[in-house]
């Protein structure tokens, strides 16, 4: 063989072995794309239940304090019928999920402080079996609530939610600005509606009749806060902390500004 011909050869192996050590690198560089988080669906959200426990009122006083063993936010009460639209924005949490299973949600509603009645939309941020779910849904109850499954929320996501009552009818509008996506659905109402308050919540929700674990979301802030088109503070809304069973903070609003505030996530 000669010299030249040796030659030749020695640089192809060179160039082949060196392709094959780069190529397992470059896979694992590929592969390495975070997957997309779970979503809800309507088998997970149908055990859920979003209404208030355990509110402390202070009748008589504007600007009152509450807790909560599942809301946190603030709620703006009246007599029946003083109010027909709410709406606020927030930046969708990413939650820290562990092994446990935790759950939490963000949603605008009108009803449900004083009343068994409530019409809302809103999302989840969940964490099931160590893994990540996140979704839509609305409730009018004492109906199951119903997710919209067909869409896809992912933590750092824009949300904009809207409950409207026209007269006759409530129609309830979650969007979802960075995914590109509008839901909207109309319903009569709770059997029993008064229209007598209006909530902007960071919860825990019930799950198959019992208090979930709240996820740790860290912070979410709501801005643009309205009730009946005007900014939420000056419905003189209640300040609602959520505790557990032992007073324990689980969620801590700050000072709300105009139709802004945020809730902090203390404890599970």
């Amino acid at each position: 063989m000669s010299s030249i011909r040796s030659a030749s050869l020695a640089v192809l192996a060179a160039g082949t072995l060196t392709a094959a050590l780069a190529t397992p690198a470059l896979a694992a560089t590929q592969t390495a794309t975070p997957k997309a988080p779970r979503q809800l669906t309507q088998s997970i959200e149908r055990h859920e239940n979003h209404a208030l426990h355990g509110a402390l009122k202070h009748s008589g006083k504007v600007n009152a304090s509450e807790t909560s063993t599942n809301w946190s936010g603030y709620a703006a009460t009246g007599s029946s019928g003083a109010f027909t639209s709410v709406t606020t924005s927030w930046t969708q949490p990413t939650v820290t999920c562990g092994s446990a299973t935790t759950y939490s949600s963000f949603w605008v509603g009108l009803d449900g402080d004083g009343n068994d009645a409530l019409e809302q939309t809103g999302t989840e941020a969940d964490c099931i079996n160590g893994q990540a779910v996140y979704g839509a849904w609305w409730e009018v109850l004492p109906a199951a609530s119903t997710a919209w499954d067909d869409v896809t929320v992912e933590g750092g996501d824009k949300l904009t939610a809207t409950v409207t009552y026209d007269g006759s009818d409530f129609t309830m509008t979650l969007k979802d600005s960075t995914q590109g996506w509008t839901k909207s659905q109309t319903d009569a109402g709770s059997s029993d509606f008064q229209n007598a308050s209006a909530e902007v919540i960071a919860e825990a929700p019930e799950v198959d009749g019992s208090l979930a674990k709240l996820a740790n979301f860290g912070t979410v802030g709501f801005t643009g806060a309205k009730a009946n088109g005007s900014a939420l503070a000056n419905s003189s809304p209640d300040k609602i902390t959520m505790t557990n069973s032992s007073g324990t903070v689980r969620a801590l609003p700050g000072s709300l500004s105009s139709g802004a505030f945020s809730v902090a996530w203390k404890s599970a």
